[in-house]
């Protein structure tokens, strides 16, 4: 099946003006973000802009495909995604400014962000996702015991000083946490702004606190939320999501749905299914179990001690256990017997919790199939 690299050869010919902007483009667009515009876009504080066909001509001047195609990251399949936008009439004339990109170790926080002016006169505000870094992955944890992350923070003045007092209509998106910090500024931009927002895309985002969905400011923007998750969706339905969100195909299986090239695509649209898997149904229902049954503190306390482990393991981002898995597990080992017996105590606690609410899940909807219940019942209601 189809993916969005197929989409630029099916509807690369066809400019925004004739073709209006779709759910497709907005993913590639998210995608676009993931590459490393240093030195090549102009930065927040410079009024220039450069086109993506400029951009990409710039970019492998700078650094060597071959050595780019060697890395496994999402950098490098967002490279591949920009040279081929630069080929084609849709997307080569495109805007990019305001690029901005912050890796603070101390603050924890990772964030990057880019304005994309569209040539129907709109302006795509992407922000990215989690990248390779662990601070990155630190950060979307640290979701699961703080109110507000660093980040969000950063999206609402990021959004602020690149649009306001511009006539320009707005859309905002992002992929992974980037569709969370797209949602948060939109909800926690001023009147002004939103006024100008035509819609705001979460791309298999994780989404809020119940007192976040709940807010007026949350409620004022809701309608213009649209919320992208593939059929085994883990990151997507983290936390609470008000908004109705739209299941699509992935021609991968489990967590590697996450990554927006396995989405399949027909025409100018996804295609769809009716739901979510069920293995994303019980995945659901455990970390809402965590999040309801251990407090703040112990929740903390378990993504510092787990954190630390991969620091002092030498572990720099997720591609490092993969690529000597045994010898990096060992080493996880050593640091877990050096631990303080309390970080060790709430490391054990959380371990045993989350196996012991995967264990009740996998019986209750075993027995609910059993009785003929509705397989889309929420779990994580049902088992309170």
């Amino acid at each position: 099946m189809a993916n969005i690299m197929d989409y630029l050869d099916w509807r690369g010919d066809l400019s925004m003006t004739v073709s209006q902007f779709n759910e497709v483009d907005n993913l590639i667009l998210a995608q676009l973000s993931y590459v490393d515009f240093e030195n090549i876009v102009p930065g927040i504080d410079s009024n220039k802009s450069i086109s993506v066909k400029e951009a990409s001509d710039l970019f492998f001047q700078i650094y060597e495909e071959s050595k780019i195609m060697l890395e496994e990251s999402v950098a490098k399949v967002s490279v591949c995604l920009m040279k081929k936008m630069a080929q084609c009439e849709r997307f080569s004339k495109l805007r990019l400014s305001k690029y901005v990109n912050k890796i603070q170790y101390e603050e924890q926080k990772q964030f990057s962000a880019i304005n994309i002016e569209l040539n129907d006169e709109t302006i795509y505000v992407a922000f990215r996702g989690t990248d390779d870094t662990l601070v990155g992955w630190k950060e979307d944890f640290n979701m699961s015991f703080m109110t507000t992350i660093p980040a969000q923070l950063e999206a609402v003045d990021y959004l602020t000083e690149t649009t306001i007092g511009r006539k320009n209509k707005i859309r905002i998106g992002g992929h992974s946490k980037g569709g969370n910090l797209a949602v948060y500024a939109a909800v926690k931009c001023c009147s002004e702004i939103k006024e100008n927002i035509i819609e705001v895309y979460n791309n298999d985002g994780p989404g809020f606190s119940r007192e976040m969905i709940n807010s007026i400011e949350y409620r004022e923007i809701r309608n213009r939320i649209k919320t992208i998750v593939p059929q085994t969706s883990i990151v997507g339905m983290m936390l609470e999501h008000e908004e109705e969100y739209i299941v699509v195909s992935s021609k991968q299986k489990h967590i590697m749905q996450h990554y927006a090239m396995s989405w399949e695509v027909l025409g100018k649209q996804f295609v769809y299914v009716s739901g979510i898997t069920e293995g994303s149904r019980r995945i659901d229902a455990i970390l809402k179990a965590w999040l309801n049954n251990m407090d703040t503190d112990e929740r903390e306390r378990f993504v510092d001690s787990l954190f630390y482990i991969f620091e002092a393991a030498d572990i720099k981002s997720p591609k490092d256990i993969s690529k000597d898995k045994w010898a990096k597990i060992a080493a996880m080992r050593k640091v877990i017997s050096s631990m303080p017996i309390e970080n060790r105590q709430v490391l054990f606690k959380t371990i045993r919790f989350l196996l012991g609410e995967g264990s009740r899940v996998f019986r209750y909807r075993n027995k609910q199939n059993e009785s003929g219940i509705d397989s889309k019942t929420d779990l994580s209601k049902m088992l309170k």
